[in-house]
């Protein structure tokens, strides 16, 4: 432990419900944890802190310029829009993210997401509970053409790691593999061919979200691009909410001009209730849990306190705000 070092937690409990413990970041100072903070409460809660942890809690130019203790910001998270970077940069506060934890989670989770709109089984699974098919005259029934994926063409929008993760599955389901990147790239030599947005939005039988939210590709998502889609085609975003104009997904769902969507993330989280996509045709929504297994978050938590650890002696990792 070091001396007198206060560490908060702003917002713990998504990353910690209670399955995981904090001893590690017990061990490096005066330990204090929140599940939830109101930004109203941020500096108050903050204002001792050297070391303040944030997953969701918005640490911008005012709330930084109000901790003058604070000397180090760790993002339980690989997100750190929530920290003004340029801030802390100016007062030498390193930011230090978690950028690799859960790619086979999140990978799995497209696909879980896919298969749901291709099996439906969550649905026939109810009708079973129901005791539909206790009362049926045939073996067998389906309410929604299902639908095999070998044989279809994904599409990968951002071919970094989560992305390269989904084309291993893709390729393991037989199906045939699209991917675009903002730069250049050789194919893998794993049959997955790079190409441009276009073709890759014309070709594809299922597109799935895994590049960055930037000022280029915030609502790449829109209607133009929908218009590009086959009308059988299926969308999947497990990056984030502000890829896409939800209105203009929305209106795709519900005049058929795409076959579904499934989302794990949306623009504003919690979504409000007028929100379009809540009441969309063909449309699966989970509530941003693509990142969420016990083992990520375990691995997301050693990460967080590996980054603390190293700054404390002089090395610090993961910083995504170092001078330029």
């Amino acid at each position: 432990m070091v001396s007198g070092m206060k560490i908060v937690v702003l917002d713990g409990y998504t990353l910690n419900p209670g399955d995981l413990d904090w001893e590690q970041f017990k061990a490096l100072g005066d330990f204090e944890t929140h599940d939830r903070t109101p930004q109203a409460q941020t500096v108050e809660r903050a204002r001792d802190a050297e070391v303040v942890l944030t997953n969701k809690t918005v640490l911008d130019h005012a709330v930084i310029a109000a901790l003058p203790r604070l000397r180090y910001i760790g993002v339980l998270a690989t997100g750190y829009n929530v920290v003004d970077i340029k801030a802390a940069r100016e007062r030498g506060i390193p930011v230090c993210n978690v950028p690799e934890y859960g790619t086979a989670n999140v990978a799995q989770a497209v696909f879980a997401l896919l298969l749901e709109l291709t099996n439906r089984t969550g649905h026939h699974a109810q009708t079973v509970r129901e005791g539909r098919w206790t009362a049926t005259t045939d073996f067998c029934y389906w309410d929604f053409p299902l639908l095999e994926l070998s044989g279809l063409t994904l599409g990968i929008v951002g071919c970094g790691r989560i992305g390269r993760a989904v084309a291993r599955i893709g390729h393991a389901f037989g199906m045939k593999v699209l991917a675009s990147v903002r730069r250049t790239m050789r194919n893998a030599g794993d049959e997955t061919r790079f190409v441009d947005l276009d073709t890759l939005f014309r070709e594809s039988d299922v597109v799935t979200l895994h590049c960055p939210l930037t000022p280029e590709t915030k609502e790449l998502i829109n209607a133009a691009r929908l218009a590009q889609m086959k009308r059988t085609a299926f969308l999947i975003n497990t990056a984030r909410g502000g890829l896409v104009n939800e209105a203009d997904l929305a209106d795709a769902l519900n005049h058929d001009r795409l076959a579904g969507a499934g989302l794990d993330v949306l623009s504003v989280e919690p979504p409000p209730a007028d929100n379009p996509l809540l009441r969309a045709k063909n449309c699966v929504i989970t509530p941003h849990i693509a990142w969420a297994t016990r083992d990520a978050r375990a691995r997301l938590m050693q990460v967080a306190a590996d980054n603390l650890r190293v700054w404390l002696r002089g090395q610090p990792q993961n910083v995504v705000n170092a001078a330029r």
